[in-house]
């Protein structure tokens, strides 16, 4: 192991996505061992390719409990937000709590002391709620689940993970009322359909 100073760890953390990731693992689970392995590698260097606009549309399948979550829907918007005040970024599960929990993890990450000291961006004190926190620059993460109600809203990025739970995704029924709600209410909702993402 070699040590490094404190600006060559804070540049490697504004550059680097799979160390910020890293970083916030640490910061939601400071007991945990993080333990790095090739598909997070994979995941970070796709989920910055989707911020840096060189892909559109994205789908990430891995097991449960491989940082999925933690990479696309707690790390990515912090992420974005950080190289981005203004971004606008919307994140969609399967039920509301799974979203406002994420929202919560998210919002901590962009709280966090050594977040401030990577970025200059800051949530705005006059927009705040467990579903949606705005930055001082109008960029915000929006929390909401499948079938939520989206009038009036808009995203550069949308983030969905787990629209389903496991035992709904074996429903037809539940399949084709996810795949409807995607196609009628949520694709409209991309700022620009030719070059905003979806993951």
């Amino acid at each position: 192991m070699f040590n490094i100073s404190s600006e060559e760890y804070s540049a490697l953390l504004r550059q680097d996505f799979c160390s910020f990731i890293e970083r916030c693992f640490y910061e939601l689970n400071p007991q945990t061992a993080f333990h790095m392995n090739w598909h997070i590698d994979v995941m970070a260097a796709k989920l910055d390719a989707v911020r840096r606009g060189k892909i559109r549309r994205l789908i990430i399948n891995v097991p449960p409990r491989h940082l999925k979550s933690l990479c696309a829907s707690i790390a990515l918007p912090a992420w974005c937000l950080g190289h981005n005040p203004a971004a606008q970024v919307l994140c969609v599960s399967y039920a509301q709590d799974l979203s406002d929990k994420l929202a919560r993890d998210c919002r901590k990450i962009l709280m966090s002391r050594w977040y401030q000291r990577l970025f200059p961006t800051r949530i705005s004190t006059m927009k705040q709620s467990v579903q949606e926190f705005a930055t001082t620059s109008h960029g915000y993460r929006m929390a909401t689940s499948i079938g939520g109600v989206l009038t009036g809203r808009g995203a550069d990025l949308i983030i969905i993970d787990d629209p389903l739970k496991p035992e709904e995704a074996l429903s037809e029924t539940q399949r084709r009322t996810t795949n409807q709600w995607y196609d009628h209410t949520l694709y409209s909702r991309l700022n620009d359909k030719q070059h905003g993402a979806i993951c």
